[in-house]
């Protein structure tokens, strides 16, 4: 059965692709009455600051318009409860049955799979973080790549990707420490994992101490997670608050340049289900940023 929450599909026992629905914080509502912005400042202090858009007139905001021109407020606005989970029994217990199975749908893994084939230079070494058994990456990797390694909670699982050419097993919700030189890597990859880190802050700038100069760090972010795993401060929030969110993990780091947001989603793209009703395929984000070397 498939259950939802504001901020992503739940994962159970069957997932079913559905598009969340949007409820626009205050700073994404200039129209809005000022009783309802006071009400939703309110419930979510963090967002006080607001958000600079650079929307047109006209179209409504979309996930690149998000990090166009953000603003932040002078210090990390998420206090610890944000990055509390229902679920705070040690993640390795959870994460020790290997889950062979995919956690977008195919039109999400095709559109990510195809940003990295553009993007990625060839001959780059490559770190996925918070890996598993497949990383999304092209089948041609393994040739035009240099060094490709997992860095994930399950070793069973990470064994299975034949895509890495080596990997590392950490809970990085414990140690979020790298075991890997400065300067090791020219790009980090994160898929859909972003919103189980409750200490986001040290993981990327880890990210930023293992990449070289140049080097860009690529999360893809989209609409589905584990509940009882995932950040409270996500399960409360929306597909582009996610974005400002990501955004602010990059910002407060203070090791990179400013990101960017993009949207890939598949176009024009619907799947079956099994009760014979049809919804459009997950959504994709890319939040991404180059660090500052």
């Amino acid at each position: 059965m498939v259950s939802r929450v504001r901020g992503c599909i739940l994962l159970g026992l069957v997932t079913v692709p559905i598009s969340s629905a949007f409820a626009f914080p205050p700073s994404f509502l200039p129209r809005a009455s000022p009783a309802l912005r006071a009400g939703a400042i309110a419930a979510r202090p963090w967002q006080a600051a607001g958000v600079s858009m650079q929307a047109g007139r006209g179209r409504g905001i979309t996930v690149e318009d998000v990090l166009k021109n953000p603003t932040f407020p002078p210090e990390f606005p998420f206090s610890p409860k944000d990055f509390t989970r229902q679920d705070e029994s040690d993640d390795v217990v959870f994460y020790k049955q290997a889950r062979l199975v995919t956690h977008i749908d195919d039109k999400a893994i095709e559109v990510l799979t195809k940003y990295y084939a553009e993007t990625i230079k060839p001959g780059s070494d490559i770190l996925d973080i918070c890996s598993s058994w497949i990383s999304h990456f092209p089948t041609e990797f393994p040739e035009t790549m240099g060094k490709r390694v997992g860095l994930g909670m399950n070793g069973p699982e990470l064994k299975e990707n034949k895509q890495l050419s080596s990997f590392d097993v950490v809970n990085l919700n414990k140690d979020p420490k790298f075991p890997y030189e400065d300067n090791s890597f020219d790009v980090v990859t994160c898929v859909v994992s972003v919103d189980y880190l409750n200490k986001p802050l040290e993981v990327f700038k880890e990210v930023a101490r293992v990449l070289r100069p140049g080097g860009r760090f690529i999360l893809s972010q989209s609409n589905r997670c584990f509940q009882t795993k995932a950040i409270a401060v996500w399960l409360q929030t929306n597909d582009l608050e996610h974005a400002y969110i990501i955004g602010s993990y990059f910002h407060y780091s203070g090791a990179f340049k400013a990101p960017f947001a993009k949207d890939i989603s598949p176009k024009g793209k619907v799947l079956k289900i099994l009760q014979g009703g049809f919804f459009p395929s997950d959504p994709m984000f890319i939040i991404s940023g180059e660090v500052k070397k």
